[in-house]
């Protein structure tokens, strides 16, 4: 457990030096991977072949994946292999591949345990208001990606990344996923990855889980995945220090959010055109980071 001051200091000393070269990276970094440990071989496989990718096209990445997904739609569900075996096989991709990662907690105690392994917090949706489980992620030094909920507007991000930094940790990312629309079905607003940069905070626009359906399967969810190009433009265009993929080699055998998972075999070419928006658009630009400071020349 990450508890006493030195191991504090180790952990925020690496994740600040990470989160400045996230901060920093461009056009984008991802953060990408399988929606949750499916098995120790597959996390492994899934994470050299999306290191090869990232590589490749000069992009930096850390590698995602859940230990468990506490919040599927029936308690039947497959949710991971548990904290203790998923963090251990975690810590052994981190070791092979050399990859930063990022994973979920759901629960206060799981931050202090999942710090030592995890390079990044995620904290879900659903709990993007619980102070609690905020505080304590902060706590650790780590960074936070703070996804924000379905049922959240802007401003209550805003607030959630203040309860972080309050803390005294600053390495916090926002990260948008779609609003409710109607019982079964999310929709984005744009608007919310520039009113979301509100004092200074970095956005990160999660692609896969903003074309879910969430409860529309019934036991599950579905999921529009040929939306997900659409999505991804949009959010290059108007401007994100990142983006948020769940990538499957076999989406439709997957074991959580396959529907909006996106083929492994096509992520490449979907990256290759991102690169050329982001390179072309303004909406990264300083100048353009705010709703109340844009400028006009007539």
């Amino acid at each position: 457990m990450a508890t006493s001051n030195g191991e504090y200091d180790v952990i925020a000393s690496e994740s600040e030096a990470l989160f400045q070269k996230l901060k920093n990276s461009s056009p984008f970094f991802l953060f990408v991977g399988p929606c949750v440990v499916e098995s120790r071989e597959h996390a492994l496989f899934m994470a050299t072949e999306l290191k090869k990718i990232a590589d490749k096209l000069g992009l930096t990445m850390v590698y995602k994946s859940s230990f468990d997904k506490a919040n599927r739609t029936s308690g039947a569900s497959f949710r991971g292999p548990g904290m203790e075996e998923g963090l251990k096989i975690l810590q052994e991709v981190k070791e092979k591949t050399g990859l930063p990662l990022i994973t979920d907690i759901h629960e206060s105690y799981q931050a202090a345990l999942a710090a030592p392994v995890v390079d990044v917090l995620q904290i879900p949706a659903f709990l993007c208001r619980q102070t609690d489980l905020i505080v304590a992620a902060a706590k650790t030094g780590r960074i936070l990606n703070m996804k924000k909920g379905q049922f959240a507007s802007p401003n209550v991000m805003v607030n959630a990344a203040a309860k972080a930094k309050s803390e005294g940790n600053n390495r916090v990312f926002l990260c948008e996923r779609g609003a409710t629309f109607g019982y079964e079905d999310l929709v984005v607003d744009y608007r919310n990855l520039v009113r979301m940069r509100d004092g200074g905070n970095l956005v990160v626009q999660d692609v896969t889980h903003s074309v879910q359906q969430p409860g529309s399967a019934g036991s599950s969810s579905g999921g529009l995945r040929q939306y997900v190009p659409t999505i991804a433009r949009a959010a290059v265009a108007v401007g994100v220090q990142g983006l948020f993929f769940e990538v499957h080699d076999n989406p439709d055998k997957a074991l959580s959010d396959g529907p909006n998972n996106w083929p492994l075999d096509e992520f490449e070419e979907l990256l290759v055109e991102l690169i050329d928006i982001a390179k072309a658009t303004k909406g990264n630009k300083k100048s353009f980071r705010s709703d109340n400071n844009l400028t006009f020349n007539s």
